[in-house]
């Protein structure tokens, strides 16, 4: 389609809109401030090592730990704060909350507040910068209580607590060879790519559907050593290939970046599997269910695939607390059912005797 024939990323949300006449406009306004953000980080990210010269920016110092005890790299802080910056002062929002801060952030009282809350991981993926690979911001949007909408009162942790149905709209930005920006308002999923030339992301992937069907496995068999018998089974029979159980060969993929991970199997199919683990048992896995599993999750739903924590669909777990990590399992439909199958199906071995246990290419 030519360039002057495709819809920018402002009029599919005025069309979106046009299905809720009495609709205020803030959702619309709301998601074209998170998309300069994205814009802001994709030029940032593009320049890398020579961004200090070119962009007059000066990189915050690394080697701060953020709430989840991991070192933040200083794109993870610059990202977050170019976020809080195109966000807090519209008016749309009554607070935020974010993987780099301990707590939800208020809006100013020099500033109007809204009726959303906005949830996000500025730059999902930021230890792939260093060699070169996709990284991604994920964000999103939920509704405010209506008492905080009618006092105007600070946010509390428990009012981002809500399932992922709840969600109002969620996407994710991928910044790789192209920036994209992958969206879901509740009626299907578009991914719009940025045109430099015009500064405007313009529609190229409507309707995106994620095939039923797949061949292809994302999963750090690193960890296999600490998976649960049900991921073991489910791997084991991929690489068993035409021999096996499931009679068609299996690719493996793994990038270690979900946004980029859950863009390819937007693109083409797959399964992607971060499962809960026994690696360390405090930890009910390693993903974070508020601001990557339940948006990324939202996303793969309202595409035709499926999101699930391997024993219930994703989108039904009530959150506990903010920061809150979780098994993800999610991609095309038939194989994380089949996931699902597995974790409820009885056991029907005894691994504890060799002839009848499972056999695993990664057994221990």
């Amino acid at each position: 389609m030519p360039l002057s024939q495709r819809w920018t990323l402002t009029r599919y949300l005025i069309e979106e809109r046009r299905r809720f006449p009495q609709a205020s406009g803030d959702l619309n306004a709301l998601i074209l401030d998170i998309s300069i953000a994205c814009k802001a980080i994709a030029r940032i990210v593009s320049f890398g090592e020579v961004g200090d010269a070119l962009t007059g920016v000066d990189k915050p110092a690394a080697g701060a730990v953020n709430v989840q005890g991991e070192v933040q790299k200083p794109l993870d802080v610059m990202s977050n704060d170019i976020f809080i910056r195109m966000n807090e002062w519209s008016g749309h929002l009554a607070g935020m909350a974010s993987e780099e801060m301990d707590q939800p952030r208020q809006i100013p009282t020099s500033y109007s507040r809204g009726k959303y809350l906005l949830v996000f991981d500025p730059l999902d993926g930021s230890s792939n910068i260093d060699v070169n690979v996709s990284v991604g911001s994920i964000f999103s949007i939920l509704r405010a209580p209506q008492d905080a909408i009618d006092s105007g009162r600070d946010v509390t942790e428990a009012d981002f607590l809500q399932p992922g149905a709840t969600q109002v709209a969620a996407g994710y930005a991928l910044y790789g060879p192209t920036t994209m920006l992958v969206l879901t308002v509740g009626n299907g999923v578009a991914g719009f790519t940025l045109n430099p030339n015009l500064g405007e992301f313009v529609l190229t992937h409507n309707k995106i559907t994620v095939p039923p069907d797949t061949q292809e496995f994302a999963i750090n068999s690193s960890n296999s050593r600490f998976w649960e018998p049900p991921v073991k089974r489910y791997v084991d029979e991929c690489l068993a290939g035409k021999t096996g159980p499931r009679g068609k060969d299996f690719n493996t993929r793994w990038i270690a970046s979900m946004v980029a991970e859950a863009h390819r199997i937007l693109m083409r199919g797959g399964v992607f599997l971060y499962p809960r683990d026994t690696k360390d048992p405090s930890k009910n896995g390693r993903l974070r269910l508020l601001y990557e599993a339940n948006p990324i999750g939202f996303v793969m739903e309202q595409a035709g695939g499926r999101a699930s924590t391997g024993r219930q669909a994703m989108l039904g777990v009530k959150p506990t607390e903010l920061h809150q990590r979780i098994g993800l399992i999610f991609g095309s439909k038939n194989e994380v059912e089949r996931i699902e199958r597995y974790h409820h199906e009885p056991a029907t071995r005894d691994a504890g005797v060799p002839l009848f246990a499972e056999r695993s290419l990664f057994r221990d």
